[in-house]
């Protein structure tokens, strides 16, 4: 959680109203010489957009909380779920008394202002139990009030916010007033909390705190845990939870903070992971929220407009259910310059009308718009619920780009220009879907605009992106879309192993003609790679590769040669052989959150001495990397690496090992490899 230092920068922050300073002209932009190649393939099916998609926190030191205002402007921004009473505070937070000791609460704050303010914007709840200084027996008393006494119908329940900064890793900025502040015993009280909670009200959903994975203190195991605080919460309180919470706020200079979105997908494939490992039986049922979001640099100017449009999408085609961005009203903090603009290092997106102390800068009016309340609304313009999310991609950097295609056959394209100096030129392919020749509803917000400006203009395979712009294309399909097939289910997979893996899924219901075949395409990219056909559901897939992750869709087309919409995502890793003349022990210790002291043994199964040999394999994401090694020679080359022995480990008999350490650094999530090759042979793994 972010939040004011002081009480007095509080009431600065969000009692005081003052005039507007006067904006500055950003630099004028230039054109890139070269067209940015955009592709959108509609056959590469993502999530669907839940009606939870786009949130944003609300906290009780703020007065406006509950104004008729503020909650018209959120209605208008699209806002589906308000988080209460904000971050950290809900740690020292008592409903009963609407009391934080320690804390400031404002007046008009209460539980009951926040539903109403809730159901003005048409939103739906989401209500952290204060796990610091309360107990499972409050947590109860407030569900009972709010769905049995109130009938408000709150569905959405978290224990704690940031529970590991209690002092377990070091850091300590999250009230706990437990002698014990172990995950152990966070997992332990979730699940009283749930029992509690859920006793009064079964049909809720409680969710845990976990750590954004790569992000401080991920991977590090403290105290008497038996190992880091996701694996060990899940562990614990896995059966009884139903979602699990995460905070990410990237960190670095806007440009670093825009690059790192590409983290997610690594990021939340990881959570499944140890979902799936830790949380017991039927853990895919455990969904995933992110319900603070926000940047270091440019929090209220357009590098956070620019974050949030992307992360928004980023989490939400990756199967997260709700998305929210810290915070409403926050307060003043260090004037800069960002992009030519005035940036009042203010995490709210909503303006608090608020002055520096010694008078010389103040925050535009109360509840004007800042530029990430903009990237909301824009999200709403692009992302609508039952909206499927589609693979789009670019081959530039500073040049993202996010679709969807809509019940309706219309398809929305999402283009990001990262780019604070140079306008873009970009063309775009589509891959399952022809554009009519109608001109498409454009949207825009260009940096320093006070709105998004909408038209209908141009074409819908190329135009020029604004320099740090957003821009939403929807688009008509060429021919009718009636008659064709449901999507089929959501496929599963069985029996994987290195190099098959058999995919099935619900039968597709037909449209005006009958099923004539599946077809199965693998995602790489944004491009599909079609895997086969059956006229089955149900289809064995050969020839994969060792140690690598596919995603893949299935789609119906029937005796007409219309297509259905692409299957919900399927996505799983091959392993290793189960046999092979050698073995691979890949092993981590002592991870500080950013490395680790790696190990790997080499097994040789054969009947023969190996005399020389080189190991390798390939790091699953670009940030991480072997920082040195021993006991043999280490070399990467982008993210492959390559291990040869020392004149002592040169030989290895028959049945024999050789081991060699390094250490392993990492800048993001931390995917392990799973397939290593040893002089050409891909080993087992132990």
């Amino acid at each position: 959680m972010r939040k004011p230092k002081t009480r007095a920068a509080l009431l600065a922050g969000l009692l005081l109203t003052a005039s507007a300073l006067a904006g500055v002209n950003p630099p004028t932009a230039t054109a890139a010489a070269d067209p940015v190649t955009v592709t959108v393939n509609t056959r590469a099916g993502l999530a669907t957009v839940p009606d939870t998609a786009l949130g944003v926190n609300h906290a009780i030191w703020d007065s406006n909380l509950g104004t008729s205002e503020t909650s018209d402007l959120l209605r208008g921004a699209g806002v589906q779920m308000m988080r209460y009473p904000g971050g950290s505070y809900a740690d020292i937070y008592h409903w009963k008394d609407h009391t934080a000791p320690g804390g400031y609460v404002a007046p008009g704050t209460d539980f009951d202002t926040f539903m109403a303010a809730v159901r003005r914007v048409g939103a739906q709840p989401m209500i952290i139990a204060n796990y610091g200084t309360g107990t499972p027996a409050e947590a109860a008393d407030w569900v009972r009030y709010a769905n049995v006494t109130k009938g408000y119908d709150a569905r959405y329940w978290t224990v704690g916010n940031e529970n590991y900064g209690n002092g377990h890793y070091g850091s300590a900025w999250e009230a706990d007033d437990h002698p014990d502040k172990s995950a152990t015993q966070y997992a332990r009280l979730v699940v009283e909390y749930a029992d509690a909670m859920k006793a009064v009200d079964p049909s809720i959903k409680v969710g845990a705190v976990l750590t954004m994975p790569g992000n401080w203190p991920d991977g590090i195991t403290a105290g008497s845990d038996p190992g880091p605080w996701n694996q060990t919460v899940l562990s614990i309180a896995g059966p009884k939870i139903d979602f699990v919470d995460v905070h990410w706020y990237p960190g670095g200079s806007a440009a670093e903070s825009l690059a790192r979105v590409n983290h997610l997908p690594d990021a939340t494939y990881l959570l499944r992971q140890q979902l799936a490992r830790y949380a017991g039986p039927n853990a895919d049922r455990i969904g995933i929220s992110f319900t603070e979001l926000n940047v270091d640099a440019g929090r209220n100017t357009q590098p956070a407009a620019l974050f949030l449009a992307d992360v928004y999408s980023g989490l939400l085609e990756n199967g997260v259910f709700t998305a929210h961005w810290w915070n409403v009203h926050n307060g003043m903090g260090t004037v800069t310059q960002v992009a030519g603009q005035t940036d009042y290092g203010d995490f709210g997106m909503l303006s608090s009308g608020a002055c520096t102390e010694d008078g010389s800068v103040c925050q535009p009016p109360l509840n004007t718009p800042f530029a990430p309340y903009h990237g909301l609304s824009m999200m709403k313009l692009f992302a609508k619920t039952g909206d499927q999310f589609v693979r789009a991609g670019t081959d530039e950097p500073l040049v993202t780009a996010h679709a969807v295609r809509r019940s309706n056959g219309d398809l929305a394209v999402l283009l990001v220009n990262k780019d604070p100096d140079n306008d873009h030129p970009v063309t775009i392919d589509y891959a399952g879907f022809t554009p009519s020749a109608v001109a498409p509803t454009v949207s825009t917000l260009t940096n320093g605009a006070t709105g998004i400006v909408t038209s209908q203009s141009g074409s819908a395979t190329s135009r020029t992106l604004p320099a740090y712009s957003l821009t939403t294309l929807v688009l008509r399909p060429a021919g009718a879309t009636a008659g064709r097939p449901a999507a089929p289910g959501q496929p599963t997979a069985s029996g994987v192993t290195d190099r098959a893996a058999t995919i099935t899924w619900p039968a597709s219901t037909p449209g005006a003609s009958p099923i004539a075949k599946y077809e199965v395409h693998r995602q790489n990219g944004s491009v599909s790679e079609q895997l086969g056909e059956t006229a089955s559901t149900s289809f064995t897939v050969g020839n994969l590769v060792p140690g690598s992750r596919y995603t893949v869709n299935v789609l119906a087309r029937d005796t007409a040669g219309r297509v259905s919409w692409a299957s919900p995502p399927l996505t799983f890793a091959t392993g290793s052989p189960a046999a092979s003349t050698c073995t691979v022990r890949f092993t981590t210790a002592n991870d500080w959150g950013n490395g680790y002291i790696g190990g790997v043994e080499i097994i040789n199964n054969g009947s023969r001495p190996i005399n020389g040999w080189t190991l390798t394999w390939t790091w699953p994401t670009g940030w991480q990397q072997v920082s040195s090694g021993w006991s043999a020679t280490w070399e990467q080359v982008g993210t492959a690496v390559r291990v040869t022995p020392t004149v002592d480990n040169r030989q290895i008999a028959a049945g024999g090992t050789v081991s060699a350490g390094f250490v392993g650094a990492y800048g993001g999530p931390n995917v392990l490899p799973t397939a290593f090759t040893l002089n050409g042979t891909i080993c087992a793994t132990g």
